[in-house]
């Protein structure tokens, strides 16, 4: 069953920033990436790290564990020891507030 997880308003996650949040047992990554906003799966593929405590520069998120890269508009992994791509959810933005599909 698919349900609309509402996150923040579009004001508070202003451009190049991320917010983590979590929804039951799922960690979500919120970026907002030159004006437009991605959720990805929010725990690094290689290790059990919180990417929201990580750094963000430009399209870049990068693990504060063991320093692998995800490109935040896509969840492609770009360097190791990570190789398995994050899972992107899809984002919806109503009355200046943000919303993550998740199932």
């Amino acid at each position: 069953m698919t349900e609309l997880l509402e996150i923040c308003n579009v004001d508070d996650l202003p451009p190049g920033t991320m917010k983590g949040v979590e929804h039951k047992e799922t960690r979500i990554l919120i970026v907002n990436h030159n004006g437009k906003v991605y959720a990805m799966e929010g725990t690094c593929t290689h290790e059990d790290a919180d990417l929201s405590t990580g750094f963000l520069l430009e399209n870049l998120v990068t693990c504060p564990l063991h320093l692998s890269q995800f490109d935040v508009t896509t969840g492609d992994a770009l360097t190791p020891p990570a190789t398995v791509p994050l899972r992107m959810f899809n984002v919806k933005i109503q009355d200046s507030r943000i919303y993550v599909q998740v199932s």
